[in-house]
């Protein structure tokens, strides 16, 4: 009898076990990926960085490195970057992976096509951040630089730094209206839940465009009035996604009433 009671009490947790052993599998399988790609990024950081310098906001831009490690750290830094572009994708096919089975056939098919979609709005932010806001924020500084009379020496890691904390928040935000696509698509999120939201959204959305941007309004505006067009894109698609959860299910119930 007793071994009987015990082993009711252990089956509620075996679905719980299962789960978060899935979901570390996954995780493992993306990180494998991530060091994979790392090591290819080791590959590819000179060409990166050649276009970079020589892409750069202003002509013969002259870098110097002020520490034996500014090199080595520097190719670390590009490598990570490719690296988690390569990534991106692999790592939204295991999260979509990890919940396939609570999906119905036509969810499934559905959130599988955010997997490419993924790596397109990164390389999107990633442009827009790069030919827009960066060199908005990069002139800026110079012309404040100039008008100190202060003579501009660039650090390689000082500038790079630069350039990769603007990058990285903008090309990773980019990803919003999909990861609220996706959680709505699965039922976590509901316009209703974003549209309480907007106003705490849209402050933070504001107070990330005055951080990475010149402190004028021109070019806060530029960043943010994007960010929360990202954001209200969200909560329509959101909008479509949650409807169109809604009408699988009662397809469904009615499927079992018959």
């Amino acid at each position: 009898m007793s071994e009987n009671s015990s082993s009711t009490r252990e089956d509620p947790w075996m679905p719980l076990t299962e789960h978060l052993g899935e979901l570390r599998k996954r995780i493992i399988y993306s990180l494998i990926v991530f060091v994979l790609g790392l090591v290819g990024g080791l590959f590819g950081s000179q060409p990166v960085f050649d276009y970079l310098v020589a892409a750069a906001p202003i002509d013969n831009l002259d870098l110097h490195a002020f520490s034996p490690w500014d090199a080595i750290g520097l190719y670390m830094k590009f490598a990570i970057l490719i690296s988690f572009i390569i990534a991106i994708p692999f790592t939204v096919f295991q999260l979509w992976a990890f919940v396939r089975p609570a999906l119905g056939v036509k969810e499934q098919r559905a959130t599988l096509q955010f997997v490419p979609w993924a790596l397109v709005m990164f390389l999107i932010g990633l442009a827009f951040s790069y030919f827009v806001v960066f060199p908005m924020a990069f002139l800026f500084t110079e012309k404040i630089t100039d008008n100190l009379g202060l003579e501009q020496t660039y650090g390689v890691t000082q500038y790079f730094s630069f350039l990769f904390n603007i990058l990285l928040p903008i090309s990773l935000l980019f990803e919003l209206p999909l990861i609220i696509l996706f959680l709505s698509r699965i039922g976590i999120l509901t316009p209703q839940i974003l549209k309480k939201m907007r106003k705490i959204a849209w402050f933070i959305l504001i107070i990330i465009g005055v951080m990475v941007t010149p402190p004028d309004v021109v070019s806060d505006l530029l960043v943010a009035v994007p960010l929360i067009l990202l954001y209200e894109l969200s909560v329509i698609l959101s909008k479509i996604a949650y409807g169109k959860r809604m009408k699988i299910r009662e397809e469904k119930e009615l499927e079992q009433d018959d």
